[in-house]
């Protein structure tokens, strides 16, 4: 069997060009990205189904063919057109609920993924910890375990605030608890 190299040659440039722009940050691109690079490997199925022969349907025949084509790769192909189709339907989705709350058609930078990434790989205390919860090390609860940083401050700002509230406790069950006579103290 040989191939088309022209056929070939088709289906290499439109995944690529579909690569290129499955790599852009607009997801329109990314929707027309995945269209053209399925096109490409539709091609490629395509030409991978063997030279064009009879329908695959007995006692039909088509010029002077003396073999059936291969149904598999027809089969493949329209599998893959209902495929693309869905996909490219959950990302007009997408976009359009994107669009709804940003109003921009770019794909933003996730700001905790950045911190993840810009973490040290061995200190282990570099990791942001947003609830505070535990020991890195040990997996101990500690007392900042409650604390939930949802405004993005600093953990120093946090654990000031948490001693504080801790020693607030502190002073409050001291002036309950009675003395020697009986009575409360007051400072």
């Amino acid at each position: 069997m040989t191939a088309d190299f022209s056929l070939l040659l088709l289906a290499g440039i439109l995944c690529a060009a579909g690569v290129y722009l499955l790599l852009e940050r607009a997801i329109i691109k990314i929707l027309l990205g995945i269209m053209i690079m399925s096109n490409g490997i539709n091609l490629l199925i395509l030409a991978s189904g063997g030279p064009p022969g009879n329908p695959p349907i007995r006692g039909r025949g088509w010029g002077d063919n003396t073999v059936d084509s291969d149904p598999l790769s027809q089969a493949m192909i329209l599998t893959a057109i209902v495929i693309t189709a869905g996909v490219g339907a959950f990302i007009l989705a997408l976009a359009y609920r994107s669009y709804q709350f940003t109003t921009v058609d770019e794909v933003a930078d996730d700001a905790e993924d950045t911190k993840i990434a810009k973490r040290s790989p061995t200190d282990a205390w570099s990791a942001p910890d947003r609830d505070a919860s535990d020991d890195h090390t040990t997996g101990q609860p500690t007392e900042l375990g409650d604390h939930v940083d949802y405004d993005d401050e600093d953990l120093e700002e946090a654990e000031a605030e948490a001693r504080a509230e801790s020693e607030a406790r502190s002073r409050a069950r001291r002036e309950k608890e009675p003395t020697d006579g009986g009575e409360e103290r007051h400072p």
